[in-house]
């Protein structure tokens, strides 16, 4: 959240008007923010896990993942072209919210997992590889074009293995195309 959101909240409940929603700058980030924060114990709130508010759904973003209940995770709709590793211009800007929403407290001390992912079509050898140079390909855009700082970031590649739709070998199916983003420790 901005730091002046809940400042101007606080104001307008001691002055006893109502408390306008502040539309935010990027509603990707907000929501990429939210995910990851799940399960994360926050200094300065007591040592109690944040509770996750319901936000209608954004595009390119999915709470649904395939890692432990309870841990921050999200995953992103990224789109490759297929077969390769390069981001197309609407998975720039993807990278771009997410590089925003890793910029903002709480998660700026926060370690991070960029896992990649795909779908059943093509060999489990060759979708393996081609989920580790995904991957890899959103920590270098996060690290060379947002200045992330790298020690915050691992990578690891699952191919085919964690499905976040269940389908038979060879089926397409753009949800399990993803890289998914987990919270590792402050």
């Amino acid at each position: 959240m901005h730091p002046i959101r809940p400042a101007f909240m606080l104001m307008a409940m001691l002055l006893g008007g109502p408390v306008a929603a502040q539309p935010s700058p990027d509603p990707v980030a907000d929501s990429i923010v939210r995910n990851l924060t799940r399960g994360l114990r926050i200094q300065g709130q007591g040592g109690t896990p944040p509770t996750s508010e319901t936000a209608p759904p954004v595009p390119g973003v999915d709470a649904r993942t395939t890692a432990q209940p309870g841990q921050g995770a999200v995953s992103l709709m990224i789109v490759f072209a297929t077969g390769s590793d390069a981001l197309t211009p609407e998975s720039q800007a993807l990278v771009a919210s997410l590089a925003r929403a890793l910029g903002t407290e709480p998660l700026t001390t926060v370690r991070f997992r960029i896992e990649g992912h795909t779908d059943t079509v093509g060999g489990m050898a060759m979708n393996q590889a081609l989920s580790e140079r995904r991957a890899k390909a959103v920590r270098d855009a996060l690290v060379t074009r947002f200045g992330i700082d790298p020690a915050r970031l691992e990578t690891r590649g699952y191919g085919e293995t964690q499905l976040l739709v269940p389908t038979p070998d060879g089926q397409g199916e753009i949800r399990n195309r993803r890289v998914q983003v987990v919270t590792l420790a402050p």
